[in-house]
């Protein structure tokens, strides 16, 4: 069972969650279909935007499901603002990526003015990397 906590505001959502000591199913690292990709749409790298904007994220050669869903090839969406370094590639990804585990495909988020940087990684029904890692180019834009 996995348990989570979700705030909105302004389009945004976050998700932290543990697994729960009662969990039976193993973790195991899910499968990534040869030539699939993880992109952001929008913004461009090098764009000028203001200190609330759209990011709109981009999947190709698998789909979109909830966390906690168990469809093969399917997994949903985790950010990375501002990172320096990828969060580990064999464990779930915790409090170092803005979690879209409702399945979102877009979302508004909001940052201080100056240069950051945002890259997506997928993340299977248990917030894990697939294999192999499906992680986007990472951008860089200029808030306003």
């Amino acid at each position: 069972m996995m348990k989570g906590a979700c705030t909105m505001g302004m389009g945004i959502v976050f998700l932290s969650f543990s697994l729960a000591c009662e969990h039976t199913e193993e973790l195991s690292i899910s499968e990534s279909p040869k030539g699939a990709m993880v992109y952001i749409i929008f913004p461009e790298d090098g764009a000028v935007v203001s200190d609330t904007f759209i990011v709109r994220f981009g999947l190709k050669g698998m789909g979109i499901a909830p966390a906690g869903t168990a469809v093969a090839n399917t997994g949903h969406h985790h950010l990375l603002v501002d990172a320096e370094t990828l969060p580990p590639l064999d464990q779930p990804m915790l409090d170092q990526v803005q979690h879209f585990g409702l399945g979102q495909t877009e979302s508004f988020i909001t940052l201080p003015p100056g240069e950051h940087t945002l890259q997506l990684i997928l993340g299977d029904k248990f917030h894990t990397p697939h294999d192999p890692p499906l992680i986007g180019e990472r951008i860089t834009i200029i808030v306003q």
